[in-house]
């Protein structure tokens, strides 16, 4: 058993849970809590580690059958865990890697469902957006570069497992994509200030996209000029926008409603 937080294995997942960077050099990303643990793939798993308190509860021992796991304190655990109620397990996953051809979902048996991320940075949102994303139909998410890692601990636990069922992928060239995916006859759609049409009076049975912004500054004005339509959401008071999760959320589970 692990009782020191010197450890260098035990370092190691410090680092990961705290450093994006880190998480990409190694390609791998920490699963925190029971649920998580679950849903990642046995070929996924590369180390486990559990808790005192942990292996004394019956009931998780029958989640630890075949799998290779180590033992710290719950001191040690503690110091490794991202959240302040740890449940007691903890383990690095592969991370996945996706081209932008699998977001289209070619075996979806429906058309393009696409969300694109610019510059979105709270981990919060993302972790919601993948999470409405797997129970909308959506086939992808696209990522500017800048955006919050989608691996952030938080990140992974918002989504409640999606990550790991959601294909995404990060790209540098945002707009040359978008641009890409036009071609290919998706339309692009953008909850904007100047939309005049309803967002619920858009046909979405075909492939189509929705581009959602920053959480503070929105759209950029060159990634909105690649919209060919421009929507709105609509609200009373005073309100001018809306959390990009629930926008986002919004879109998607009005493309599943027409298509369903």
């Amino acid at each position: 058993m692990i009782t020191s937080t010197t450890n260098q294995r035990v370092k190691n997942v410090i680092h990961l849970m705290k450093q994006a960077k880190e998480r990409r050099a190694q390609d791998v990303f920490p699963v925190e809590g029971i649920r998580m643990f679950r849903e990642v793939p046995p070929a996924f798993r590369l180390e486990t580690y559990v808790s005192e308190s942990f292996l004394k509860r019956p009931e998780n021992r029958p989640a630890l059958e075949n799998v290779k796991y180590e033992t710290v304190s719950d001191t040690v655990f503690l110091a490794m865990s991202d959240t302040k109620t740890p449940q007691g397990v903890i383990c690095l996953a592969r991370q996945m890697h996706y081209l932008p051809e699998d977001l289209l979902g070619t075996a979806a048996g429906w058309p393009p469902l696409l969300l694109v991320l610019e510059n979105l940075q709270d981990p919060g949102n993302l972790g919601t957006i993948l999470r409405s994303s797997e129970g909308a139909g959506v086939t992808g998410v696209l990522l500017s570069s800048d955006c919050a890692d989608i691996y952030n601990p938080k990140v992974v636990r918002s989504t409640m497992g999606s990550v790991l069922r959601v294909p995404f992928c990060y790209t540098g060239s945002l707009r040359d994509q978008l641009r890409a995916w036009k071609d290919r006859g998706v339309t692009v759609y953008a909850a904007h200030l100047k939309g005049t049409t309803d967002y619920t009076g858009q046909d979405y049975r075909t492939a189509c996209a929705f581009l959602i912004g920053n959480e503070a500054k929105g759209l950029t004005e060159e990634t909105a000029a690649l919209a060919d339509r421009y929507i709105r959401i609509p609200m009373r008071g005073r309100v001018e926008s809306l959390n990009a999760s629930v926008a986002a959320s919004l879109l998607a589970y009005e493309a599943f409603r027409q298509r369903n």
